[in-house]
């Protein structure tokens, strides 16, 4: 006896399938990390991330012209910053003429209906190429969360739409949101990264903006004290629960391809908008294997980005956006 229903039929053709696909990912769905770098006329390819570049502000404006031709209209900004501009304390994070600010500027000024996100960190400042403030071997919270606190509070002046905390530092997102309220900046919306691992997979990321921490006695070898175990779950939901509470806009998982679980988990039990950070490390293996000719780059790099919308992101900041979209415009 044949089945009645066969499953087959609706693969039978691009058509049908295209038809009944569940998961559709489209331009709309991204956040394009953009790095930027001192200097003029400077669009420098970073060794470990081929295909994907440092801007001075002039090419910045460039690149943010192009984005949103494709579509793209969300950016979060990092910065290299220049070894004699780092302390302890990250002192430049809240110059008013600093490079985040500037930056910032730069991308209003160019297209103004471009979402701007911007890191909220202390390691592109660090001189010890952490996350927070150190002391005799430790990363200091209460002090850290001040520094970011201040930071955040300057990108909103330089006319951030949203600042990203990616530190993990404990209480940061009250904190912040406490003083943008205190300072009139209730629009100013918050991004936590509220499930960070502590991953191997962001390498290439820090060599982007050489915020690696330093091999030096008394400074902690690794970020372990405040991202997560990667082997732990719970956690992040209450990790999550805690920064929706104290008055996160949207919430992030970081990586992306190996905590999509964590991101399932996430969607199904909070009702904000969940972002995914598909990292430096998943960017640099695909280029690599394809580079190689072990893998079919379009394909793998469609599949990925599907899988990540699939598991419940809402957002996916990835150095694949441009790349995909043009794949998906045909």
């Amino acid at each position: 006896m044949y089945p009645l229903r066969r499953n087959r039929r609706l693969r039978k053709n691009q058509a049908i399938r295209s038809l009944v696909r569940e998961t559709v990912i489209s331009p709309d769905d991204f956040l394009v990390p953009l790095f930027v770098t001192e200097g003029n006329n400077l669009r420098e390819e970073i060794a470990s991330m081929p295909g994907y570049y440092r801007y001075s502000l002039d090419q910045l404006k460039q690149e943010v012209k192009e984005l949103w031709k494709l579509g793209l209209k969300s950016v979060l900004l990092f910065v290299k910053v220049p070894e004699n501009l780092k302390d302890n304390k990250g002192t430049e994070a809240i110059n008013p003429d600093g490079l985040m600010q500037r930056a910032i500027k730069t991308v209003k000024d160019t297209v103004p209906e471009m979402l701007v996100m911007t890191d909220v960190a202390l390691d592109p400042y660090s001189s010890y190429g952490h996350d927070g403030i150190v002391e005799n071997g430790r990363i200091l919270n209460d002090e850290s969360v001040d520094a970011l606190t201040e930071m955040s509070l300057s990108h909103a002046r330089a006319g951030a739409d949203i600042v990203a905390p990616s530190d993990m530092m404990d209480g940061r997102i009250l904190s912040i949101r406490e003083a943008l309220e205190d300072e009139g900046f209730i629009d100013t919306g918050i991004m936590s990264y509220s499930a960070k691992y502590a991953s191997a997979f962001y390498g290439p990321f820090r060599d982007a903006l050489d915020s690696a921490p330093v091999d030096q006695k008394d400074v902690p070898k690794d970020k372990k004290t405040y991202q997560m175990d990667y082997g732990n779950r719970i956690e992040a939901l209450r990790e999550t629960e805690m920064d929706i509470d104290e008055g996160a806009d949207i919430v992030m998982v970081k990586p992306g391809l190996c905590y999509l679980d964590i991101v399932r988990d996430i969607k199904n039990e909070f009702d904000v908008p969940v972002a995914v950070y598909q990292v430096s490390g998943e960017y640099a293996m695909i280029k690599a294997a394809a580079e190689k000719g072990w893998l079919d780059y379009d394909a793998v790099v469609l599949e990925q980005l599907t899988a990540i919308k699939r598991a419940g992101a809402d957002i996916t900041a990835s150095y694949f956006a441009k790349d995909a979209v043009k794949l998906l415009n045909g």
